[in-house]
């Protein structure tokens, strides 16, 4: 489904953390932009699109009425009880004003339950920790109150120069110290740039519906870092393998129904390319 193109007015909720500032960088240019952040940081706070909320401490209500948003992205943190009443304020919003779009940035967990095959974007969600089952509630919610203005965005391993796993790897490979593979984990992976430039294709198109923006393909996750790892230079950490089965444990998500065009699909291949390029300088605006 599409809706009416008006001039969008976008709340980035979460706006502060790793996806909800690269959305931010990605969508300020083409469109009015507004972001809230919890904790307390002076770039954010100095910056007059940037409202502080925190799930926990403040209604949504009064922040929603403020802004007056046409699409919401929903991209933050909190205790499992703050979300989901967050989340019932958002439905009441949406329920309010027809022409807003509700983005829900969801991850592979609402599928932890499940390990014996990669999950494409119908299957029914089955998961195992406190987490997924959260978002899966969370997920209902909004499919069962405002489908027509709902699209879910379930992610897989997002990666990038400045991930937190990257720099976290490259600290572990200078100073030779220990990083944590999985040799019977199979996933799917993507890269933070990749995730913001089909969110804003989503958000371009006024779509809705359930996508899986996730690699084509799948890897091991000890495959993939011993990869990227390669590739940075002839230093390497220490790997240690955890097994947690004795047979492969999917916990891949790919696209089939949803697909986006080719030019925004992305393979393992490319994540490993992105991912082995040099540091860049993080900066926020």
């Amino acid at each position: 489904m599409k809706l009416k193109q008006d001039k969008q007015r976008i709340l980035i909720l979460g706006g502060s953390g790793f996806i909800g500032n690269a959305l931010y960088k990605e969508l300020l240019s083409y469109f009015e932009v507004y972001c809230t952040y919890c904790h307390q940081h002076g770039a954010f706070s100095e910056n007059q699109v940037f409202f502080r909320y925190c799930a926990e401490e403040d209604s949504l209500f009064l922040l929603l009425n403020e802004i007056q948003p046409t699409i919401i992205i929903s991209a933050f943190h909190g205790s499992n009880q703050a979300l989901f009443e967050a989340h019932e304020e958002i439905v009441n919003y949406a329920m309010l004003h027809f022409n807003c779009t509700v983005l829900y940035i969801s991850s592979s967990e609402v599928f932890d339950g499940k390990f014996q095959h990669p999950a494409f974007e119908d299957d029914a969600p089955l998961s195992a920790s406190a987490s997924g089952k959260l978002k899966i509630s969370i997920e209902k919610l909004l499919l069962e109150q405002i489908p027509a203005q709902t699209a879910i965005l379930r992610l897989p391993f997002v990666l990038g120069i400045n991930s937190p796993e990257i720099v976290h790897l490259r600290q572990c490979i200078r100073h030779a110290a220990t990083f944590d593979v999985y040799p019977n984990l199979v996933i799917s992976a993507t890269t933070i740039n990749k995730v913001s430039q089909q969110i804003h294709f989503i958000v371009n198109k006024g779509s809705t519906g359930i996508f899986h923006l996730a690699s084509n393909d799948m890897i091991h996750h000890e495959d993939l870092f011993m990869e990227i790892t390669s590739k940075m230079g002839d230093k390497m950490p220490i790997f240690k393998s955890i097994y947690r089965r004795n047979e492969d444990d999917y916990q891949a998500i790919l696209p089939k129904k949803n697909k986006l065009p080719d030019t925004h699909q992305i393979t393992v291949s490319q994540v490993i390319e992105e991912c082995s390029l040099k540091e860049e300088i993080i900066s926020i605006k």
